[in-house]
């Protein structure tokens, strides 16, 4: 059993998500970077998907009731155990009452800790995930809480080390064409790769809201929800781009003008308030604007298809 003691500002159970049920309103949610999940699972023996605790902005201190293999990956941060220096990214041993603690790291915003066994709370449409958009999964850790931990898998691989994420400012991220690239013009186009941007502090696991100059829209009709996956970025009437995370809802009413690939999602999810983000286009996005007369009169696109959902 592990205790948590303390918190931090947010620690949440996370695997890698619930899938196949996004037609009925639930998003995948799960880890915001899965490869530090992955990390932290790979270095105490566990399968990928196993559930772990998501640290935001370190605090975290739980303590042991039996003897548990304990790893702690993702955003590169001190580990206390029992008051003493140890490093994040490698498998540490814990003993009946010892403590550990998670430090605010430097840089990055989540890390991850991983027992082997895995955190064996009950599992909600396939996973054990929190999500905080659709109130579904465990809730919130809170000082007190009582964690299980599952049955240890064998063998134990005897991993030493897994390489700490390199830190890169501003972070580059890559971005494919989306489906409405062509509600921008083309300056809008040039000025979301051209400018750098910076993250807002408003921003959580649904979403990375980004702060610049504004993108110009070409198109200002609305535009009937259509679906949502994580890492589109959306551009809202104000022309500020945000970028879908975890707990991302399953349609949008704004025009989706890019999508941020897999592995650049889990970089984006260690972003903090006022560091700085630029896209790098993976292709040139289509510049035919004749497709969009009927949407200046209408505010459909000639593209949408059946099964639209309302706004």
């Amino acid at each position: 059993m592990i205790i948590i003691e303390r918190p931090g500002p947010l620690a949440v159970i996370e695997d890698l998500g619930r899938t196949g049920y996004t037609h009925l309103g639930v998003p995948p949610s799960g880890a915001a970077d899965r490869h530090g999940l992955r990390a932290a699972n790979r270095l105490v023996g566990n399968p990928e998907h196993y559930a772990a605790i998501e640290v935001l902005l370190g605090g975290l201190v739980i303590s042991v009731e039996r003897p548990v293999w304990a790893a702690v990956a993702g955003a590169a941060a001190t580990v206390l155990i029992n008051g003493r220096t140890d490093a994040t990214h490698h498998a540490v041993h814990l003993r009946p009452g010892d403590r550990l603690e998670v430090v605010t790291p430097p840089t990055g915003l989540r890390s991850y800790l991983a027992v082997r066994g895995g955190i064996d709370v009950p599992s909600v449409l396939g996973s054990r995930s929190t999500d905080l958009l659709s109130d579904l999964g465990p809730t919130p850790l809170q000082p007190g809480t009582r964690l299980p931990v599952g049955r240890t898998p064998q063998p134990f691989p005897h991993i030493g080390l897994v390489r700490t994420p390199p830190v890169q400012t501003p972070l580059e991220v890559h971005l494919a064409p989306g489906p409405r690239a062509d509600w921008l013009t083309e300056e809008g186009l040039r000025s979301l790769a051209d400018q750098v941007w910076t993250v807002s502090n408003d921003s959580d696991r649904t979403g990375v809201r980004l702060q610049g100059a504004p993108l110009e829209r070409l198109v200002r009709a609305e535009l009937p929800s259509e679906g949502i996956i994580r890492g589109a970025v959306q551009v809202p009437p104000t022309g500020l781009p945000l970028i879908f995370g975890p707990d991302h809802p399953v349609t949008g009413g704004y025009p989706v003008v890019g999508v941020v690939p897999e592995n650049d999602c889990d970089r984006v999810a260690q972003l903090r308030p006022g560091d700085g983000l630029r896209f790098r286009w993976r292709a040139t996005p289509a510049t035919d604007r004749q497709p969009l007369d009927s949407v200046r009169s209408t505010g459909r696109s000639h593209a949408q298809g059946p099964g639209r959902q309302p706004r």
